[in-house]
């Protein structure tokens, strides 16, 4: 099923956070999915009418995005979204390798089965949004679940690292992923990752976080 490239402002669960986060994080999200595209200059009230908000919390938010280096500012015309080279993809993604894979493996022998199969609606709600070909909904789902499986870590330190590098990452690839139908096999991958860790199996979660890793750089990555 083809994306939509023009979605409504979705709602995010967990804390609620203030009207002016729940567009920065749709706006982080567009931008990951490579629905807003590098060197493009985008108006805060065009974003505003793309989104169906109002025009002043999205300037707000493009301003947070400008102080995380997601976007540049353009006098008079808007904002400038940032390139990210290919060298930068593979460091992020080499970095984040050496983190998420060991950090989520150790979970499997320690982490509250309780707490493992709570991450389970937000792994189908990944399911969901791919067969939808909501890419915007499907990045933030994803990032809730990847984070929130790092939290069991404790350390908060660390999820605060990976938050970061995955949101300078980007998957352009994800259009063409939901195009050809295939989004939504990737996306099981998460549900494929719970089970393994809730059956103690450390080389079954090494294994799947690798594969889902690998994805970044390559299909998901690709221009």
């Amino acid at each position: 099923m083809a994306p939509q490239h023009s979605p409504a402002l979705p709602a995010l669960g967990g804390r609620q956070p203030s009207y002016r986060e729940r567009v920065a994080d749709a706006l982080r999200a567009a931008l990951i999915a490579g629905e807003l595209l590098p060197g493009q200059v985008y108006s805060a009230p065009g974003l505003a009418a793309r989104f169906g908000v109002s025009a002043t919390p999205v300037r707000e938010a493009m301003l947070d995005l400008v102080k995380e280096g997601l976007v540049d500012t353009v006098p008079n015309k808007g904002f400038r979204v940032t390139a990210v080279s290919e060298r930068q993809l593979d460091e992020y993604t080499h970095i984040r390798s050496l983190i998420e894979i060991p950090t989520t493996v150790a979970l499997a022998s320690g982490a509250d089965p309780v707490a493992l199969e709570a991450l389970r609606p937000v792994a189908l709600e990944i399911v969901t949004s791919a067969a939808a070909g909501d890419l915007i909904a499907y990045v933030e789902a994803d990032l809730r679940f990847h984070l929130g499986l790092l939290a069991l870590a404790g350390n908060s330190h660390l999820v605060e690292v990976v938050r970061d590098l995955r949101r300078r990452s980007r998957l352009y690839g994800l259009t063409a992923l939901a195009e050809a139908g295939r989004l939504e096999a990737s996306a099981e991958e998460h549900l494929e990752l719970l089970d393994a860790l809730l059956a103690r199996d450390e080389e079954a979660v090494r294994a799947v976080m690798t594969r889902h890793l690998g994805h970044v750089r390559g299909l998901w990555a690709a221009h």
